[in-house]
């Protein structure tokens, strides 16, 4: 499957690279983009490419904060619709849901998941790629609109954490100007902790008529394309992976059909069960081995595997080497 995302992304790109001396249409070329989408905010280009885009920029420039720098200009706008529509939620709560349930009307590969455990409040932050790989500066932009659109609905003495998987950079100047004092890395997962109590924040200004016209419009939006039946049987594996259940014929019956038609209905868009099984795991084998002190055998049980040997076998299969040996390549990666 071809994640695609809106080219509002790219918004403000080609001036910041011309002043960080890169050459912006050269650079879009590269990682195979119309040029043209510089200029096309609506244009729908592959998400892989624009992740692409921003690790070149950082090693052909040498600024490991590209990622950050990008999102310091943005708002909830560079997300259009969706935007519209979390301005005009009633409280914080119901524009996270919000973004929740639309953020793929903007972009196919970003997801995001609220969690309320002990009175914090967690959103956690995913890019869903056919292409696994630590992507940082991706999500460094991402976590960075979050922030951002958050921070101004919060009280003055709002003190979240801000969680990376990645290793932290040489220096946290720009990490700290942008998120404040609180920013952890070698985490299980990317994203934003905060109180939960300022969940039930109100949004100033909010004018549920401007809401519900903006749900509209989105709902057609996500009805027009659905979310397909692999996206349906991804989210539950996401889901029940670490279980040790996840099996087929569990999902078939969760689905409301049996084995024989799950198969068929997944044949009829060119993937299968065990694809999209070995797809999640590749993802979430990806997310955790970025942090160096996630224990092996852990990490087996979180992708359902019995054993952490069994874990390495299907690894070294799948990526070409032992976890140990991919970890220590990611580490000493420029």
């Amino acid at each position: 499957m071809t994640e695609l995302m809106r080219a509002a992304g790219l918004s403000g790109f080609r001036n910041f690279a011309l002043d960080i001396g890169l050459q912006p249409e050269a650079l879009l070329s590269r990682v195979g983009i119309d040029r043209r989408a510089l200029d096309d905010p609506e244009m729908r280009i592959s998400a892989v490419s624009f992740a692409e885009l921003l690790e070149l920029a950082a090693r052909e420039s040498g600024i490991d904060t590209i990622g950050l720098r990008m999102a310091e200009p943005r708002n909830a706008s560079i997300v259009g619709a969706v935007g519209m529509l979390l301005r005009e939620e009633p409280t914080v709560r119901h524009a996270l849901h919000s973004l929740i349930t639309y953020i793929s009307v903007h972009n196919d590969a970003l997801a995001f998941q609220l969690d309320e455990v002990d009175g914090q409040a967690v959103v956690a932050i995913e890019l869903r790629l056919a292409r696994p790989r630590a992507y940082r500066q991706g999500i460094e932009l991402t976590v960075a609109v979050l922030f951002r659109f958050l921070h101004p609905m919060m009280s003055g003495d709002w003190q979240p954490i801000v969680c990376f998987t990645h290793e932290p950079p040489g220096r946290l100047d720009v990490h700290h100007r942008i998120f404040g004092g609180r920013v952890d890395f070698r985490c299980n997962y990317n994203g934003i902790i905060f109180r939960a109590s300022e969940l039930s924040r109100p949004i100033a200004g909010a004018n549920p008529v401007y809401a519900e016209h903006a749900r509209r419009y989105l709902q057609s939006l996500r009805e027009r394309s659905g979310p397909t039946l692999e996206d349906k049987v991804r989210t539950l594996i996401s889901a029940q992976l670490s279980s040790g259940r996840c099996t087929v014929e569990l999902l078939s019956r969760q689905l409301g059909c049996d084995r024989r038609t799950l198969h068929r209905r997944l044949a009829a868009e060119q993937t299968t069960f065990d694809a999209i099984l070995n797809s999640v795991r590749r993802e979430l084998a990806v997310r955790l081995l970025q942090n160096r002190n996630a224990n092996l055998a852990a990490a087996a049980d979180l992708l359902g595997f019995s054993s952490a040997s069994a874990f390495s076998r299907w690894f070294v299969t799948d990526f070409g080497k032992r976890p140990s040996d991919w970890r220590k390549d990611l580490e000493t990666a420029p």
